[in-house]
């Protein structure tokens, strides 16, 4: 009887220890370095919040960058992935899907390769960045619904390139939701 008693004193010793006392530490960790992370990477226009920086939301309008499709159409309590195997043919059929949107959206792109990251849903479903490749290839749909140069807008996504972590590790990346903010700024919207 006396190990059942020890086994209840330490269950609830580090019940109150790993549930309570170590996320409240942590998370007062969090909040005090670093702070705009622990809330969420929140970022604000016109001292509005419009999104985080950490999860892609939908753009449609011809005048924004698109995010990467979403198996979760973008709802952050629900992240995952389709988790289709490359031989499922409902896989198949929604890149054949997303292709067809592409060329609708973008015209007929001529003889340019369509990255994957603008046909196929990342693995969260929620992914933020795009790769350049998708920027650039937008960058005729966006020039003709904003009237900004393609050059200027070339610029605008060199600028908001988040380059090599570490200069060795990963591709070059634009998080969607800056370069939006900044072209909104830049159109005075």
């Amino acid at each position: 009887m006396t190990n059942v008693w020890r086994s209840i004193r330490v269950t609830v010793v580090f019940a109150v220890i790993l549930g309570l006392i170590y996320p409240l530490i942590i998370g007062l960790i969090g909040n005090v370095l670093f702070p705009y992370q622990a809330q969420g990477s929140m970022e604000k226009y016109n001292g509005k919040i419009v999104g985080s920086q950490l999860i892609a939301q939908s753009f449609t309008s011809p005048g924004y960058f698109h995010s990467r499709p979403s198996a979760v159409d973008y709802a952050a309590n629900g992240s995952a992935g389709s988790n289709l195997g490359p031989t499922n043919p409902a896989l198949i059929k929604e890149i054949s899907t997303n292709i067809a949107l592409v060329k609708k959206q973008n015209g007929t792109l001529a003889n340019a390769s369509i990255p994957a990251d603008m046909v196929e849903t990342s693995g969260s479903g929620l992914d933020p960045d795009i790769s350049l490749a998708n920027a650039r290839l937008q960058i005729p749909r966006v020039a003709k619904a904003t009237g900004l140069s393609a050059s200027y807008l070339q610029d605008l996504v060199t600028r908001e390139t988040e380059n090599r972590f570490l200069g060795t590790f990963g591709d070059p990346y634009v998080n969607v939701l800056n370069l939006n903010l900044a072209l909104q700024s830049k159109m005075g919207r």
